[in-house]
C-alpha cells in the first residue's frame, strides 16, 4: 500500500491540516521507510521536525494496522522506544507526545524512565507498559536487568535513538549498541517461534511464549518486525553514524532471509548494513553577530576580556524576549550570572543559572519558567545544547570559543526554533585573536565542514558491565550473547580469545584475581545458562549501571533545610568553615560536612570563591583549527570579514615582531627574556595535541644536547622554556617534527604508565571492579584513585595482558594524546614551509600562552596586575 493512500496517513495529514501545517519532504520519505519496516537516520536542521518525522511514523503504522480500533484500543504493549541521552528532553519531548495523541484521540501512554522517575511510576510502568517509553542508555539497561525484560520488549516495533550524534562518539553511544543487540536478538527468536524453528535461546524463548499468551500478546509476523531509527543533527560522518546504530540489524536481517526466502523486513537487502539516510532538503538560516569590543588590545590574553563586555551581553538580553547565554564551563557561568546581576540589578528574578551541578527541581523549574517566558535570560552550559524546544527563545549569546563548528550550530539552533525562523547567535570572545574564530565558524558554516563524531572501539568495560547486567535479569548463555556482541561496530573486531578472557574475568576474576570472591560475581549454571545469584553483588551492580565517571560529588544543603546543587569533592576538601564560595548563583558560607553533605548559609559577602569541575577545557577541533590556519591568510589583505578587519593592527604588530604565518606554513619563534629561553610553535591544533607534541619536542631536542623544559600550551600553540639556549634551526628543525619513530617518542616523552593508571579509575568503575558506594557513602576519589592504583599494580605485574589494562593504555593515546590527530599535524608540518623567527620582545601571538603559564602561581586578581604591567611594557 501507498503511504498516501494508508488510513494512518490520512488521519495525520487531515490532523495536520487543522492546524495549517502540511509534512516536509523527509518526513513524508521517513513515513514510507517505516510503513515498508525499514530503519535508517534522520538527518533535519534543529526546528524542522524531526522529532515527528519518526513519532509520528509510528502512529501511522499503528493506525494501519489498526485502522478500525486505534481510537479504542489499549494496552496495545511498548510500541515505540525513545532512547534520549538527557533527562531534560525527555519531559519535552514527553509533552510534545502526549499533545498528538490526546487530539488523535488515541489511548496510547507516554512514559519515562529516567533517573528522576519515581518508585511508584517505575511500578506502574511494571504492571502495564506504556506504548511510548522515553528512556535514557543507564535506565535501558537497568530495564535488561529485570526478570521479565523479553516480555516487555516483546511488543515492540520501533527504537529511535533521539541526538544519536551526542551519544556516538563515547561509551554511552556503545551502551546503546549492546542494548540495540540484544533487542534485535530478541526478535530474532521471536521469528524463530513463529517460523515454528528451534530457537537459539530455548529459555528466553518459552519465557515469551508463555507470559505473551498470559498477557494476550500473540506472537506473528509484525511482532516480529523492528526498525530502528537515528535522529541526528549534521556531523561530518552520517554514513558511518548510520552504520555503527544499524549494525546489529544485520543479523535479524540474515536469519530472516535463512529462514524465510520470500519474507524480509528490509530493503536493499544487497547492502552490508541496512538502512536509509534521510536527509531534509530544507535550508536554516543561521545569522553570526560578532560583538567587536571597542579596543583591540594588540597583547591579548584569555578569559578577562569576556566579563569586560557583560553590558553588551546585557544590551543584547534586554532587546529580545528570551536569550541564552552559553558559557563553556560552569565555573564561569557563575561568575557570569553574578556579574549580569551586579551590573543590571533590575534583571533579578529575569535571569536564571542552568548548569549540571545545580539542583535538579531548580533545573526543572528553570525549562519550565523558558516554555512560558517567566525568564528574560538563562545563563547555561552544555546542559541547554541539546533539541529541548524552548521556541520562546530568541536569541543566543556564545561566550569564548564553542572550539567546534557542530557544537557552535547546535548552540545556535536553540533559537529561532521553528520552520522559517532565524537562528541569531552573537559570538561574544574572551580575548581578541578569538575574533578569528568567529570567522572561521562563519566560512566552516558556509562550506558545511562539520566535525566527525568517531565511534568507540572494543570497550571492554562497557561490555563487562553489560554481561553482568544481563546475568543479574534471565540470564545469558554466551553461544547467543558472543554473536549478538560481535554484530555491534564496536566489537565487530573482537576475537574468541578476548571475549573468554572477559567471560573468565566476571566468573572468575582473571588471572590475577581469582583468589578474591568479590571478583567471581557470575555462576554457571548446569544448563549453560550464565547468572548472578547473589543479591548483594546484584543491588551493588544495578546501582552503578552506566558509563558516566566523575569525581565524587557532595551535595550541598542549606543548615534550615533545603538542597542547592552539587560540588566536587576535591573543592569542598580544600574549604574552611567561614569560607565563602559560589553555587547556583548565590554566595554560600561553608559551615561543615555531615554525613557527605556539605552545610551552608547564604552570605551577603563581595567576594568568594568560584568552583571549578572537572572536564571544563574542552580542546579546538580539528576542523576549526584548519578554518583557523586558512583565516590567517587574509590576516595582511583586504579581507571581507569585520572580525579581521577589526585585528588589523594586532596582525600588523605580529607582522613587524615575527610573522604572521599562512596556511602552508608552521610559525617558530625563539625569543630570549629574563625569564629564560623561549620556543613559541603555532600549530593550531588545540590543547592535547600541543600538549602532546611539546612533550615530543622536549625529549626530541633533549637528545641533541642535555636540557631540561617547562611547558605552556592554549588551542593556537604551545611553548617551551629552558634556563639555556633551545638548539632548534634551520638544519634540525624538520627532522624535530617527523612523523619517524613518532609512537615510541610519546611513550618516552610523557609518562603514560601514570597517564594510563588515572585513565584506569574510570575503566575499573565502569568494569565493575570497584564500588563506588552506596547513595549518600560514595567514597572520596582519593580512595577510589587508591584501590584503583593498586589494582593497576597487580595486573601489570602478574595480568599484563589484561583487556582492561590494555584498554587504558589505548585509551590514553586514542583520547589524551589524539594520536591519530597528532601524527596527521607532523604530516602536514612536512609539506609545509617552517618559519623561524627571533623577536626581541613577546608577541602578540605568543602573549596569551605566556599569560597562561603563569595562571598556575597567582590568584585571578594578582595575575591581572601582573599582565598590565607586562602590557605597558610591551606597548612602550
Amino acid at each position: 500500500m501507498k503511504l498516501q493512500q494508508s488510513p494512518g496517513y490520512i488521519i495525520i495529514s487531515e490532523w495536520l491540516a487543522k492546524k495549517g501545517m502540511k509534512p516536509f519532504e523527509f518526513q513524508l520519505e521517513t513515513w514510507q521507510n517505516i510503513q515498508q519496516g525499514n530503519s535508517g537516520l534522520v538527518n533535519a536542521p534543529t526546528g524542522f521536525g524531526k522529532t515527528f518525522s519518526v513519532f509520528l511514523g509510528g502512529i501511522i503504522q499503528f493506525i494501519n494496522e489498526n485502522p478500525g480500533t486505534y481510537k479504542t484500543k489499549t494496552k496495545s504493549g511498548l510500541q515505540l522506544l525513545w532512547i534520549t541521552p538527557l533527562r531534560a528532553l525527555s519531559k519535552d519531548i514527553n509533552r510534545a507526545m502526549q499533545e498528538v495523541i490526546a487530539e488523535l484521540g488515541m489511548q496510547w501512554q507516554v512514559g519515562s524512565r529516567n533517573g528522576d522517575t519515581d518508585v511508584n511510576e517505575r511500578a506502574r510502568q511494571k504492571r502495564h507498559m506504556p506504548e511510548v517509553l522515553i528512556i535514557t542508555p543507564e535506565s535501558l539497561h537497568l530495564l535488561l536487568a529485570t526478570k521479565d525484560y523479553s516480555t516487555t520488549f516483546s511488543t515492540l516495533q520501533i527504537i529511535a535513538v533521539d541526538e544519536w550524534h551526542e551519544l556516538l562518539g563515547g561509551k554511552r553511544g556503545v551502551q546503546v549498541e549492546l542494548a540495540i543487540s540484544r533487542l534485535v536478538g530478541m526478535k530474532k527468536s521471536q521469528w524463530s517461534m513463529v517460523n515454528s524453528q528451534s530457537s537459539i535461546n530455548t529459555n528466553e524463548t518459552t519465557k515469551i511464549k508463555s507470559k505473551g499468551a498470559k498477557n494476550n500478546q500473540q506472537l506473528s509476523t509484525t511482532n516480529c518486525q523492528l526498525s530502528i531509527w537515528g535522529i541526528s543533527a549534521t556531523i561530518g560522518n552520517l554514513q558511518q553514524a548510520k552504520e555503527v546504530l544499524l549494525s546489529s540489524l544485520q543479523q535479524l536481517q540474515n536469519h530472516q532471509n535463512t529462514t524465510n526466502k520470500q519474507q524480509t523486513l528490509f530493503a536493499n537487502d544487497e547492502r552490508k548494513i541496512p538502512g536509509v539516510i534521510i536527509t531534509a532538503n530544507v535550508k536554516k538560516e543561521i545569522e553570526i553577530i560578532s560583538v567587536i569590543p571597542e579596543e583591540i588590545e594588540k597583547y591579548p590574553w584569555a578569559g578577562h576580556l569576556g566579563l569586560n563586555l557583560a553590558q553588551q551581553a546585557i544590551d543584547i538580553i534586554r532587546a529580545n524576549t528570551t536569550t541564552l547565554i552559553f558559557i563553556n564551563t560552569r565555573g564561569m557561568s557563575e561568575r557570569w550570572y553574578q556579574k549580569i546581576l551586579e551590573l543590571a540589578p533590575d534583571l533579578a528574578g529575569a535571569i536564571a543559572l542552568h548548569h549540571g551541578s545545580i539542583e535538579h527541581e531548580l533545573r526543572n523549574w528553570v525549562e519550565e519558567a523558558l516554555h512560558t517566558t517567566t525568564l528574560k535570560a538563562v545563563v547555561c552550559t552544555a546542559s541547554l545544547d541539546l533539541g529541548v524546544d524552548f521556541r520562546p527563545v530568541e536569541t543566543v549569546i556564545q561566550v569564548g570559543s564553542p572550539k567546534g563548528v557542530a557544537r557552535f550550530l547546535q548552540r545556535a539552533g536553540r533559537s529561532g526554533h521553528q520552520p522559517g525562523k532565524v537562528s541569531r547567535i552573537y559570538f561574544l570572545p574572551t580575548h581578541t585573536l578569538e575574533l578569528v574564530e568567529a570567522a572561521a565558524l562563519k566560512q566552516a558554516m558556509n562550506e558545511k565542514l562539520i566535525e566527525n563524531r568517531e565511534p568507540r572501539m572494543l570497550c571492554f568495560d562497557v561490555l563487562t558491565q553489560y554481561l553482568c547486567t544481563l546475568a543479574i535479569g534471565e540470564g545469558f548463555r554466551p553461544e547467543v550473547i558472543f554473536n549478538e556482541v560481535k554484530s555491534t561496530f564496536c566489537y565487530a573486531d573482537m576475537n574468541d580469545d578476548e571475549w573468554q578472557k572477559v567471560l573468565y574475568g566476571i566468573v572468575s576474576g582473571g588471572e590475577a584475581l581469582q583468589a578474591y570472591d568479590e571478583y567471581k560475581k557470575v555462576e554457571v549454571e548446569a544448563g549453560g545458562l550464565y547468572r548472578i545469584k547473589n543479591r548483594r553483588i546484584a543491588m551493588r551492580h544495578r546501582l552503578h549501571i552506566g558509563t558516566i565517571v566523575s569525581d565524587s560529588m557532595i551535595r550541598v544543603k542549606y543548615m534550615a533545610g533545603g538542597y542547592i546543587g552539587v560540588i566536587e569533592e576535591r573543592f569542598i576538601s580544600k574549604l574552611e568553615p567561614g569560607d565563602v564560595f559560589t553555587l547556583a548563583g548565590k554566595n554560600l558560607e561553608f559551615i561543615m560536612i555531615k554525613d557527605m553533605t556539605a552545610l551552608a548559609r547564604k552570605s551577603n559577602a563581595k567576594k568568594s570563591m568560584i568552583p571549578s569541575w572537572e572536564g571544563g577545557r574542552m580542546p579546538l577541533s580539528s576542523n576549526l583549527g584548519k578554518m583557523l590556519r586558512r583565516k590567517f591568510n587574509e590576516a595582511l589583505s583586504n579581507s571581507e570579514d569585520v572580525e579581521i578587519r577589526a585585528l588589523q593592527p594586532l596582525f600588523d604588530l605580529q607582522e613587524h615582531l615575527s610573522h604572521v604565518p599562512r596556511e602552508n606554513e608552521l610559525l617558530i619563534e625563539q625569543i630570549e627574556t629574563k625569564d629564560g629561553f623561549h620556543l613559541f610553535v603555532y600549530p593550531f591544533e588545540g590543547r592535547l595535541v600541543h600538549e602532546a607534541m611539546a612533550a615530543i619536542l622536549a625529549y626530541r631536542i633533549s637528545q641533541i644536547t642535555p636540557i631540561t623544559f617547562s611547558f605552556a600550551m592554549n588551542d593556537y600553540g604551545f611553548e617551551l622554556l629552558s634556563d639555556q639556549p633551545i638548539p632548534v634551526d634551520d638544519t634540525n628543525v624538520y627532522e624535530l617534527f617527523t612523523t619517524d619513530d613518532l609512537f615510541a617518542d610519546i611513550q618516552r616523552s610523557v609518562n603514560s604508565t601514570e597517564m594510563a593508571k588515572r585513565k584506569f579509575r574510570e575503566i575499573a568503575v565502569i568494569g565493575g571492579l570497584i564500588f563506588q558506594g552506596y547513595p549518600g557513602e560514595q567514597k572520596k576519589t582519593r580512595h577510589l584513585q587508591a584501590s584503583a592504583g593498586l589494582l593497576f599494580k597487580v595486573f601489570s605485574e602478574y595480568d599484563n595482558n589484561n583487556l582492561l589494562l590494555r584498554q587504558s593504555y589505548a585509551e590514553v593515546m586514542d583520547q589524551q594524546m589524539e594520536e591519530v590527530r597528532l601524527r596527521k599535524m607532523l604530516e602536514r608540518i612536512q609539506q609545509s614551509a617552517i618559519i623561524l623567527t627571533y623577536p626581541t620582545q613577546l608577541t602578540p601571538f605568543c602573549f596569551p600562552i605566556k599569560v597562561d603559564s603563569m595562571r598556575e602561581d597567582m590568584s585571578s586578581e594578582k595575575l591581572e596586575d601582573r599582565v598590565k604591567r607586562m602590557q605597558a611594557r610591551l606597548v612602550k
